[in-house]
């Protein structure tokens, strides 16, 4: 399988996008999140990547109901702020198809654990890295951790991974492609990848080192883009 997953990431109640994950740095601001999902749907998207960046800055959800009303659109994955069992919890059992986990994978492991086994295949594991490292808390702490070593903490489980490269995220300047090619080998679990898609080829790239899927972003928002054109890489 391989999906092309349009980015819906909200801020202040507003679709952003923004340049490596910095608060201030913002390519692309519209209004309603929802019409947003709503438009890429009626374009063909079947997989919704939601990410709610005001509760990855805070530290706790803080957009529940606006992602509750877009799970009811179209297959979501979810993440930002998720930082404890009760909310991950939560959105699963409202309807979100995947939580994603990236913080609490590397603070709160045993708990991930635990809601791998509860809910096999909807737990994501976030693994954002910079410079090579694993990072946290909005990307905004480095950790001493390798991709490679985080997705070996949770390869006995039923879960998925999501791999960000921060160093090209934002930046529309292609992927890096001996970065994703290095986390596709260390791994039988499915991999969605996200950061630097900027082009067809970038797409073609993840798929033919066996990804499941890719994220698109910025180059979507900006009109470097189009997502119709990306619709026949896409596999059952």
């Amino acid at each position: 399988m391989f999906r092309v997953i349009p980015a819906v990431d909200i801020k202040d109640g507003k679709c952003v996008q923004l340049r490596q994950g910095k608060e201030d740095d913002v390519i692309f601001e519209g209004d309603d999140p929802v019409s947003v999902a709503r438009s890429w749907v009626e374009k063909g998207a079947r997989v919704l990547h939601v990410v709610d960046l005001s509760g990855s800055f805070k530290g706790r959800l803080a957009h529940e109901d606006v992602i509750l009303e877009i799970s009811e659109l179209a297959e979501v994955q979810v993440g930002g702020g998720i930082r404890d069992a009760e909310t991950a919890r939560r959105l699963l059992d409202l309807g979100v198809e995947r939580v994603i986990v990236g913080t609490m994978a590397i603070e709160r492991s045993d708990d991930v654990r635990r809601l791998a086994e509860e809910y096999p295949k909807r737990i994501m594991v976030a693994v954002d890295s910079r410079g090579g490292n694993v990072v946290v808390r909005g990307w905004k702490e480095n950790t001493c951790l390798s991709p490679v070593e985080v997705m070996r903490m949770y390869s006995d489980l039923d879960v998925s991974f999501l791999f960000t490269n921060v160093d090209v995220e934002g930046l529309m300047r292609g992927i890096d492609e001996e970065a994703v090619k290095q986390v596709m080998e260390s791994t039988d679990k499915p991999v969605i990848v996200s950061g630097g898609i900027t082009s067809k080829e970038d797409v073609e790239k993840v798929k033919n080192v066996g990804a499941a899927g890719v994220v698109v972003g910025s180059a979507l928002y900006t009109g470097k883009l189009r997502f119709e054109e990306l619709l026949s890489l896409e596999e059952d």
